[in-house]
């Protein structure tokens, strides 16, 4: 996914069905929904009004409800679907919506199917109040428990998304996409103006500017979805198991395999403009990439890449720095952490393999990164990472500087590229505090055991990848190596019982 296109117009509301015939294979939906009938089946209480409100709804929208549930293929894929009709009543939940939705939640977690929702909703329905209200309190439970259960569930926001449904089942996805355009909030503007009796801010409540604030993943027409949910899919839900792959020539577990060379001229090549980083990792070595954006909670980091991607038959959940996005302007702040976070969390919701990828010149270090709560996020960054319920693997791609470095780095394997390393601080950091001028930074590199030679002596790292002679002269071939490498430390993590790496986390619970 990427950034969305400010130019896309608003693409025309569809109905439930003409989306769901538009993203799902030809004939392949079939309804879960048990037909309702007016008035015997409207709402408790429900007085003579809404009676016939429900009623015209219903010839109106052509559904006998909010929303339509079922399941069908996607690309040949099983899943279900649950989708909100706007034409009946502005897309409102109530009881009967409510309990249609939970039941299709309940019932795709029992089946084991991956669960894509594309709510289209004013909210709560006003003509039930508050017992419909609470509704979406069960909604959320059921949802809790399909992603508890290692199960995929993925929301398409339809424009407009509103209210109680944006504050409960639309804001609970794995990964989230919206219609260009879109409203999307909690408070519809027409009740803030009639609160407030003064015009809610323009530009706030559309999906593009949640994307800009991290909120969202992205923004795709009825058109685009499909292709987008499928390839989530075949990353989220993979149908093929892992294979097992050998470790690659030019590797090492044995740190007399490695040449003596000076660490200064490797904190030199790590800094190389043309030495491939992350993106590079995953363009040329990884397919089914999907980035990610942003915490889903309002704050994005550039230089934190969140994205799921599979490598050979290994789908995971890839935490990368980016380190052509930190710069002297922008360095990596609690922000990407928190990225990192929710990264680990969907490591752990998916059942998906976590792979971090340091390369980092250090933290930001800002009035904003202190006020942000930096040292915080660094260590619960380290807290989660013992307890993500996968298999973790961290990559050391080039530079490994500080508290930015150490908070990707617990993992069950680390793998190395051949001229990486870690420091406290950069040399020149620590040459200032030691010897008053950043001159002897070589110095301080050479005396603090920052190569990884040293680390895989010291047992901190588990495989070295050789750059032949350097990564930045041969970007393909190393990186299809280190493709090579992770797989195979993969391959071994994978057939590994949990507990047992949880153990050897020391993390005293299965």
């Amino acid at each position: 996914m990427t950034a969305p296109e400010q130019s896309l117009p608003r693409p025309p509301r569809l109905s439930a069905r003409e989306l769901i015939e538009l993203t799902l294979d030809d004939g392949s939906f079939v309804s879960w929904d048990v037909p309702l009938r007016y008035p015997q089946d409207a709402a408790p209480g429900a007085s003579e009004e809404y009676v016939e409100q429900l009623i015209a709804a219903a010839a109106k929208a052509g559904t006998d409800e909010s929303v339509i549930t079922g399941e069908g293929l996607l690309s040949g894929r099983r899943i279900a679907i649950i989708a909100s009709e706007f034409r009946f009543l502005a897309g409102s939940i109530g009881k009967n919506a409510a309990d249609r939705i939970v039941a299709a939640v309940n019932r795709a977690t029992a089946q084991g199917l991956p669960l894509v929702a594309a709510p289209s909703s004013g909210g709560t329905r006003m003509q039930e109040g508050t017992p419909a209200f609470l509704q979406m309190i069960d909604i959320s439970k059921a949802v809790t428990a399909h992603k508890a259960a290692g199960l995929s569930y993925l929301v398409y926001l339809r424009n407009p998304t509103t209210g109680g449904v944006m504050a409960s089942w639309g804001s609970l996805g794995q990964v989230t996409a919206a219609e260009p355009k879109a409203m999307l909030g909690f408070l519809g503007p027409r009740v803030f103006e009639a609160i407030y009796d003064k015009k809610f801010p323009d530009g706030v409540q559309v999906a593009e500017n949640l994307y800009k604030r991290g909120i969202i993943d992205a923004v795709a027409t009825p058109e685009q979805i499909g292709r987008l949910l499928d390839k989530v899919l075949r990353i989220t839900s993979p149908a093929d198991g892992p294979v097992e792959v050998p470790r690659p020539e030019l590797t090492t577990q044995d740190a007399a395999d490695l040449p003596d060379t000076d660490v200064w001229a490797s904190v030199l090549a790590s800094r190389r403009l043309e030495r491939p980083g992350v993106r590079d990792l995953l363009r040329i070595a990884a397919a089914d990439v999907v980035p990610l954006n942003g915490t889903g909670q309002g704050e994005r980091d550039p230089g934190l890449l969140l994205a799921l991607a599979r490598f050979g038959s290994y789908a995971c959940i890839v935490l990368g720095q980016d380190r052509r996005m930190q710069t002297q302007n922008h360095q990596l702040g609690p922000e990407g952490l928190r990225v990192a976070r929710r990264g680990m969390n969907l490591a752990t919701e998916l059942g998906l393999p976590l792979v971090t990828v340091i390369d980092t010149p250090g933290a930001a270090l800002s009035a904003e990164a202190e006020n942000g709560g930096l040292a915080g996020e660094i260590a619960r960054c380290l807290a989660d990472l013992s307890t993500v319920r996968t298999p973790t693997v961290a990559i050391m791609l080039g530079q490994g500087t500080g508290g930015a470095a150490l908070a990707l780095l617990p993992s069950d394997r680390v793998i190395a590229a051949q001229n990486s390393w870690l420091s406290p601080l950069p040399p020149e950091g620590a040459s200032a505090i030691i010897h008053r001028t950043v001159d002897r930074a070589d110095e301080m590199a050479r005396s603090q055991r920052i190569s990884c030679k040293q680390m895989l002596a010291a047992g901190a790292i588990h495989t070295v990848v050789l750059e032949n002679p350097d990564a930045a002269d041969e970007p393909v071939a190393f990186c299809n190596r280190l493709s090579q490498a992770l797989q195979a430390e993969l391959s071994s993590l994978t057939r590994r019982p949990l507990q047992a790496l949880l153990t050897a986390r020391g993390v005293p619970w299965a």
